[in-house]
This record gives C-alpha cells, sequence and structure tokens, in this order.
C-alpha cells in the first residue's frame, strides 16, 4: 500500500526534474543569445568611441604643433638683427641666432634666404649657400603679405612643411625667413599603435600616413594597392575570422572600421581605421562565463531536485534561522554605522570651519598686501589733484578723482573676495579679454610708471584673447608680475619690460624685464620669500598670483632669459570656438614710454 504514494511521489519528481531542467536549457540558451548580441553591441560601440578618441587627440596635437610654429615667422621676420644682416651682407652671426631660437621654438628647422633665393643662414649649416629661388615657400612667401604654408614633397620621400614669411623693411623686400615643421615625429609617434591612420590635403592625396607606401596618393589608390606590408591589411588579416559583427561594423566588406575627422586647418581631414579583433575576445570571455555558470546551476538543480521534500524543508528553515540571524546581526551594525556617520559627519564640518578660520588668518595678510598696491595710487592721484587744484585746473582734478573712485571699487572687490570665501563657494567665471585686462592692469600701474622711464613694449594679438576666468583676480596677477618686473630693473640704466600674449592650446602671457634675473627659482612661489629690502615687501604676491593662475586650471612659471633679466610666463586655458586660421593677423607692437611726472 505504500508503494503507490512512493511511486507517484518519484513519478511528480521526474516531472519536476524534466521541468526544471528544459527550463534552465531554454533559459541559457535566450541568455546567452541576447547577451551575444547586446555586448556584441556595446563592445562594438565602445571599440568606435575609443577610436574616436584616439582620433580626437591626433587630431588636436597635429593642430597644436601647426598652430604652435605659425606664429614664428611673423616673430622672425620683425627681428632687427635679421633685418640688419640682410641690409648689410653681414650674415657671421646670423646662423648662430637661429640656432638659438630653434631650441626655444621646437622647429624642425629654420633657413634664411636673401632676395634671390640664396640661403645666408640656417639651423643646419649643410643648407647655407643653396638656392631656393624656385621653391614654392619662397616663391609664395614674396607674392604673399602674410604667413604663407606650402607642403613640398622630398626626393627621398613624404612631404616638407614650411611655414614662410618675407622680411622687408621700409617697404622693401629684403628676403624670406621659414619655419620647417616636424610633422615627421607623428608619423614615428603613430608606428606603435594598433590602428593604421592617414591624414589628406584638401585635394585628397594623402601627406601623412602610417604606411609610408600610402603618401602622395588618395585613399583609394593606397588601399587597392596589391600586397602592400601596411598596418590596414595587417588589421584586416587579425579579423578575417570574426562572423559575429553585425552587419553595419562592416567597411567595404572588411572587418575594420573607418572613421573621419576634420582637422581645421587647409581642409586636412585625418582617417583612422580600427580592427574589432579585441571585441571576439571579450564577448566570448563572458559567453564562457555565462555558460560555466548554467553548467553549475543546472549541476545543483539535479542536487536539489533530487532530495526529499522532509530534507529540503529541514534546510530551508535552517537556512531561514541563519538568515534571520544574519539579518539581525546586519541591522546593528548598520545602526551602528550610521552612529559612526553622524559623528564623522560633525567632526568633519567642525574640523572645516577650523581650517577656514586658518585660511581667512591667511588670507588677511595677502589682501592687506594687496590693498597696498591702490593706496599708493590713491596717495599719488591725491597729490596729483592737490596741484592741479592750486593751478585753477578742476576739470584734470575731477578726472584725478574719478580714478581715485576706481580704486576704491577695486579696494572693495578684493575685500568681497575675502567675505565670499568666508560664506563658501567659488567666484563666478566668466569670458575674460586677456588684452584688456592687461591694458587696465598697466593703468592702474599708470602711478608708478609715471614716477620712473621704463620702456615697455607690448606685443598682443588683434583678436581677443578670451579666457574663462575672473577679470579682477587675473589682474591681480599681472599687477603683481609687472610690479615685480619694475623692481628689478630699478638699478637698471635703461629699463625695459617686454609684455608678449599669444594665443594657441592656451593664452599665454610673457613678462620678461632686463633686471639681475632670479637667483633662487625652487623658492620663488613660496609664501613670504622675498628678495627685496626689509618693509619693502612681504613675498605673498607670486604667492597669491601661483595659486590664483593654479586655481583657473594655468600655470605660472618662471625663468631667467637667454640674455638676461626674468622671464615670467602665465598660460590659462584658452576660450575659443573659432577654426584655426593660417593668416593670422599681425600683431600690435607697442612702445610705450612713460617719463617722470612734472
Amino acid at each position: 500500500m505504500k508503494s503507490e504514494p512512493y511511486f507517484k511521489h518519484n513519478k511528480a519528481m521526474s516531472w519536476r526534474v524534466r521541468l526544471s531542467l528544459a527550463f534552465l536549457l531554454i533559459l541559457a540558451v535566450v541568455t546567452i543569445s541576447v547577451t551575444n548580441r547586446l555586448l556584441t553591441d556595446r563592445f562594438t560601440e565602445t571599440t568606435r568611441n575609443r577610436a574616436e578618441l584616439r582620433l580626437a587627440l591626433y587630431s588636436g596635437n597635429l593642430l597644436s604643433e601647426l598652430r604652435q610654429n605659425a606664429i614664428v615667422p611673423q616673430l622672425l621676420a620683425r627681428d632687427p638683427t635679421l633685418i640688419g644682416a640682410l641690409n648689410s651682407g653681414d650674415y657671421s652671426q646670423s646662423t648662430q641666432r637661429l640656432i638659438s631660437f630653434v631650441e626655444e621654438i621646437g622647429a624642425a628647422s629654420l633657413v634664411l634666404h636673401d632676395s634671390d633665393g640664396r640661403t645666408v643662414a640656417a639651423t643646419d649649416r649643410n643648407r647655407l649657400g643653396q638656392s631656393s629661388r624656385s621653391a614654392a615657400h619662397f616663391v609664395n612667401a614674396l607674392r604673399g603679405q602674410g604667413t604663407i604654408f606650402t607642403a613640398e614633397p622630398r626626393e627621398a620621400g613624404g612631404f616638407v612643411f614650411t611655414y614662410s614669411r618675407r622680411v622687408q623693411s621700409a617697404g622693401e623686400v629684403l628676403g624670406v625667413i621659414s619655419v620647417e615643421v616636424d610633422l615627421q615625429k607623428f608619423e614615428r609617434a603613430w608606428a606603435g599603435i594598433s590602428d593604421a591612420l592617414i591624414v589628406t590635403d584638401s585635394e585628397g592625396a594623402i601627406i601623412l600616413a602610417t604606411e609610408p607606401r600610402w603618401r602622395g596618393r588618395t585613399e583609394d589608390e593606397a588601399l587597392a594597392r596589391e600586397d602592400p606590408q601596411s598596418a590596414i591589411e595587417r588589421a584586416i588579416r587579425a579579423t578575417s575570422d570574426w562572423t559575429a559583427l553585425p552587419s553595419d561594423a562592416y567597411m567595404k566588406g572588411e572587418a575594420v572600421m573607418r572613421l573621419e575627422n576634420r582637422i581645421a586647418f587647409r581642409g586636412w581631414r585625418m582617417v583612422s581605421f580600427t580592427t574589432f579583433n579585441s571585441v571576439r575576445e571579450r564577448v566570448n570571455g563572458v559567453l564562457a562565463l555565462e555558460i560555466m555558470g548554467f553548467a553549475i546551476l543546472l549541476a545543483f538543480a539535479f542536487y536539489f531536485l533530487s532530495r526529499r521534500t522532509a530534507f529540503r524543508m529541514a534546510l530551508f528553515q535552517r537556512e531561514s534561522a541563519e538568515l534571520r540571524a544574519l539579518n539581525l546581526r546586519l541591522q546593528r551594525e548598520i545602526a551602528e554605522r550610521e552612529r559612526v556617520q553622524e559623528t564623522l559627519a560633525v567632526a568633519e564640518q567642525t574640523l572645516e570651519q577650523s581650517s577656514k578660520l586658518a585660511a581667512l588668518g591667511e588670507m588677511s595678510a595677502a589682501v592687506s598686501h594687496e590693498l597696498n598696491q591702490p593706496l599708493a595710487a590713491m596717495k599719488t592721484y591725491l597729490a596729483g589733484a592737490r596741484l592741479l587744484l592750486n593751478r585753477n585746473r578742476p576739470d584734470e582734478a575731477l578726472s584725478a578723482f574719478g580714478r581715485i573712485d576706481g580704486l576704491i571699487e577695486r579696494m572693495s572687490a578684493i575685500t568681497r573676495q575675502l567675505k565670499s570665501y568666508a560664506r563658501k563657494g567659488a567666484a563666478e567665471l566668466s569670458p575674460v579679454d586677456m588684452g584688456l585686462a592687461l591694458a587696465s592692469s598697466l593703468s592702474m600701474m599708470e602711478p608708478q610708471l609715471r614716477q620712473r622711464q621704463v620702456e615697455i613694449t607690448r606685443i598682443i594679438p588683434d583678436e581677443p584673447v578670451l579666457v574663462m576666468g575672473d577679470r579682477m583676480r587675473i589682474e591681480q596677477v599681472l599687477v603683481n608680475l609687472l610690479r615685480n618686473a619694475l623692481d628689478a630693473t630699478k638699478l637698471e640704466r635703461n629699463p625695459q619690460v617686454d609684455i608678449i600674449l599669444a594665443a594657441g592650446d592656451t593664452a599665454t602671457l610673457t613678462v620678461r624685464d632686463n633686471g639681475p634675473g632670479i637667483e633662487d627659482k625652487d623658492q620663488l612661489f613660496e609664501p613670504f620669500y622675498t628678495t627685496k629690502q626689509a618693509g619693502d615687501g612681504v613675498g605673498l604676491g607670486l604667492a597669491i598670483s601661483s595659486g590664483i593662475v593654479n586655481d583657473l586650471g594655468g600655470r605660472l612659471t618662471a625663468r631667467n632669459g637667454q640674455a638676461g633679466g626674468a622671464v615670467f610666463e602665465m598660460q590659462l586655458p584658452i576660450l575659443t570656438d573659432e577654426p584655426f586660421d593660417e593668416g593670422m593677423n599681425e600683431e600690435n607692437n607697442m612702445h610705450v614710454e612713460v617719463s617722470a611726472a612734472e
């Protein structure tokens, strides 16, 4: 009588096992199929995104190199030493001068031609005396007004990329200065990557490529060559067995991805070819883990379904008791962790307030230092206004009072900066024209400049150089740099300060003086470090300036110039969406000499 219920129980168990097995098999097939499709799409898109990022990076580096060298001919064409050599015909020192420039500029080579095309000075002495009368860069430079870019094929293969500009004086053309841009270094850098890259000009000709045999041809002609041992064919052979890719991942029937990016320079384009060899490996790895997981799950299913109901119930009860105990323990740990977090939050708030109070003490000393500048200027303006009033010149005195009002506004802005720090939150950033900020800073320094006879040279571009920042803080940095330059030239017979503003990857402002230079560059930006006499400064100006530039995402550096004096360079991220303009406008070269006040 007992066998019948036992048989029915075993029969029910058998059906449960079959249904469980069928369900697991169907679940495994569906899961693996869906996973294969989703991961293939995802990893393919990831590969595409990475290739796009690499392409954007390579394009940016190439454009940066072109922009960096574009301004060099314009500057060298105004060099008085080179102009004098072309006028006199004495080139004994010209080559050495170009060599001194090339190390600082980073160009491949610098060449100076006379009006007949003869090479009279060059960083490569083997080129001296060679004639470039028929060369494209020489002819185009003589015909053009600005800086000319040319790409000329080499006899040994590849191209020579040159920026050239004619050198003239008093309306007479004296010669041509040319700067060769080393773009082949990018080809050398690309040689170690898995992608194949080409750069084409506006006519579709390949001028840079990872495969040397592609240069000078169009893209279709380069890919149609028979048996080229190129990067793209190696990529195709490596992925020839990949059949699981979706159809939209194929380009021209080959398992390779083609991406194109426009370079904002003369219609150039960069094309990359990327393989899918890593996609299959990653997808297969995940699928193998899923299959292993389903296999283990199936084994456990056979094990548990073969046990008796009573044993399973006992096991479930024991597990339930353990889960309840674990749940209680977790609840106690969660409560304890919440108490610890509350205590930690209180401690963090206390520490933050203490740190802010300490920083406020340091900033108070810095603010007192910065207020000395407008106070000194106000004293000078008041003395001048008193003198003007005594001379019955009230209109000019009112102008001086207006400047004093502006200085009071600046002092108020400095104190507001201290208050804003105490209230929490960062300063609002807005686009700032570096040229206008420089003009405002020079206006701020006008009282100091009137007391001395200093030659100030400004070289700024015609187009606005915009950065994202706080104009008041940027002007604070500029005033500190100008003040340091003026202090450094106190003992010089002919004091001179050069200010150069350039726009490239970054907005770079350089302040150069002809003073004694920098003695200890390691401690220059440390707080309270100063080389001035006691009472002339507390050593906070450069430390504050460095902190401001770092907060704005830039950097402030200092070095000694080759001809003597100190050179301070401030670099800030440039704010521009304009495409690169090869015909850059000439910079304003303004010479300002301020004599002593009457």
